[in-house]
Parts: C-alpha cells; structure tokens; sequence
C-alpha cells in the first residue's frame, strides 16, 4: 500500500505597514487549506504620533520578526525544516516595511532550498476571507482597511477588475483621523466603534458621499470635514463617532450593493480590517447579499493571509517568484 501524499506547509510574511505578522498554513493533498498558526506583532509605538511613522514602523519589523516567527512555528507544532514553501508581500506598502518581511523570506526559502512566492497584499486580504469559506469565483470583493479601499469584481480565479476605488483616503484612515480629532485615541477603528455604542447617531448630521454618481468609487473627505466641523461646534465625541460611522458603514455597503447588482453577482467578500467593524457586518448582514467575512484575527493585516494567497497559487501551478523580486509601494491588483 503506497503511502499518502504529504501535507505541504507554506508560512506567509507580512510587513506592509505596523504589523509584523507571520502565519502557516496546511494545504493537503486534495487542494484543501486550513489556518495552523497566524502570530501578529501591533506596533503600539506610533499611537503617540496618530498615526503611522515609516521609520519606525521598518525598525520594529526588524526587532520583532523573528521572536514572532518562534511563536508561529511553535504554534504549529513544527519547525523550520518542515516547511514546503515561503511567501512575503511584496507590495503595495511601505517599501522601507515591506523590504523587512520580503528579504526575510528570501532568505529563508534559499536557506530551506524551498519555493518563494511573493504575495500582494490585497489578494492576501481577499483570500484570507475566501479561503476561509472555501469560496470560489465569481464573486465581488470589498478590501476596506487602512490603507486600502477597493472593489474588485472576481470572474475567476486569479482575474481581478477594479469596480471602484477610494478618491482620497482610505476608509480606515477616515476612522483614525476622526478619532483622533475626537480625541477617541488609536487605532481609529476599534475606537470609533467603542465610543459610537454610547452616541446618538442622529446628533451630527453626515450627508452621504458622492451622491448621484454613476460609478462605484469612495470618497471620505466630504465626512472628515462635517466631522472637523461638527467637533469646532462643540459635538460631544461619542455622537461624532456615532454619526460618522453611520455615514461611513452606509456609503460602503450601499455602494458595494449597487456594484454587485451591476456586476451580476451574489456573494460579496469583505475583507480588511475594517471588515471588524460590528456596524459593517450588520449592515451586510441585512443586505440580502451572501457577505462573506474573514475569520478570528484575519480581518487586519498578518501572515496567515500571506501563507492562503500562496497556496492558492501553489494549486492553480503559478511558477514561484524570482528572488530579485523587490518591494513595491504601489502595485495594482487589478488586470483588466
């Protein structure tokens, strides 16, 4: 009796911006995948900054990722040496970040004689919530983070059109610089949402974004500045955070209905660390769309998304990376 096909273990790198995360994953024989370990490092030092310092954000990369690597493998049950194959984002991010994670990888695939794949970050974010439901195309993906807002139509695997994107910031960097306006502290996301369960949303009033248009893009300007304005006049913090998020949660989620009605499609994956927002998911959750989220700890940026983006490419036959593959600030996903 000839004996099973091993299990291939893929570990997954990720320092685009302040985290510094590392995560394996298991893909068996049969092309299923599941999650052994996701460790993630949150950098706390740029909360006395509001926000993110490049810099710094490369200096703790590199102090940090190998205990966190430890704890990854640990977590596992495994070691270096088991290990099939090796992937980091490549971009988009920070580059000074991103170069960390990516020659950190490098080196260890070549060390461990394994294949590398370098990974966008964004398809890491859509396969950490695909993957998780065992989702396959077509489907409408909303990557809503940080540093990202974006919406993609996904007709097959691999093949990713850009429906609409963010005009200004990112939705993410919307709730951090509100936040801090309010003085709600940092990260923005988890504190907007904190501080809105104790506001009347009707309080400030949020007209929506980009009324009328045709497309499907985001702008977050026009409620930054009622917010500074509403602030000025004396608005207590929790009903601007009430409010915001109101206004925030109902233009992604209704624009994201329009364009999968447009597109034809009933499932829709959000992903990001937004996708943690309680209002976000209730909102899908009420849309009549199959909205498909990512699971426990995979909402914000970490390895285990890293590690699934490989071993769907490991699977579909994508040829590894060339290790002169350097570190992108921006790189789009789209295609077509």
């Amino acid at each position: 009796m000839s004996a099973r096909p091993a299990p291939t273990y893929l570990l997954g790198i990720d320092t685009s911006c302040d985290d510094t995360g590392v995560g394996i994953v298991e893909r068996a024989p049969d092309g299923s995948v599941r999650v052994l370990a996701n460790r993630v490092w949150s950098q706390t030092v740029h909360a006395q900054y509001g926000g993110v310092m490049p810099e710094l954000a490369s200096r703790e990369h590199v102090e940090r990722i190998d205990a966190v690597l430890e704890g990854a493998l640990a977590e596992a049950g495994l070691t270096v040496r088991d290990l099939g194959a090796v992937a980091a984002t490549s971009g988009p991010g920070l580059v000074g970040a991103l170069l960390v994670g990516l020659m950190y990888g490098k080196g260890l695939a070549q060390a461990l004689g394994v294949p590398f794949y370098a990974a966008h970050h964004l398809e890491g974010h859509i396969f950490a919530a695909a993957s998780e439901a065992d989702l396959r195309p077509p489907y409408l993906a909303l990557v809503v983070s940080g540093g990202h807002t974006h919406l993609f139509d996904v007709p097959q695997d691999g093949e990713y059109v850009l429906v609409g994107a963010t005009r200004d910031d990112a939705a993410g960097e919307a709730f951090d610089k509100i936040a801090r306006l309010a003085g709600l502290g940092y990260p923005g996301g988890p504190a907007i949402s904190e501080a809105a369960r104790r506001g009347d949303p009707d309080a400030v009033p949020f007209k929506a974004p980009l009324q009328g248009q045709k497309g499907f893009d985001f702008s977050f300007s026009g409620l930054k500045t009622a917010a500074l304005l509403a602030h000025r006049a004396g608005a207590r913090p929790e009903d601007l955070a009430a409010g915001f998020e109101r206004a925030a949660v109902r233009f992604l989620v209704g624009t994201t209905l329009r364009a999968a009605q447009a597109c034809g499609r009933a499932t829709v994956v959000v992903s990001g660390g937004v996708a943690a927002n309680r209002a976000l998911r209730e909102a899908f959750a009420q849309s009549g769309v199959q909205a498909v989220f990512p699971g426990s700890g995979l909402n914000t940026d970490n390895g285990a998304m890293i590690a699934l983006a490989a071993a769907a490419a490991l699977g579909a036959g994508r040829p590894p990376s060339p290790l002169s593959e350097g570190a992108v600030a921006y790189a789009p996903l789209a295609n077509a």
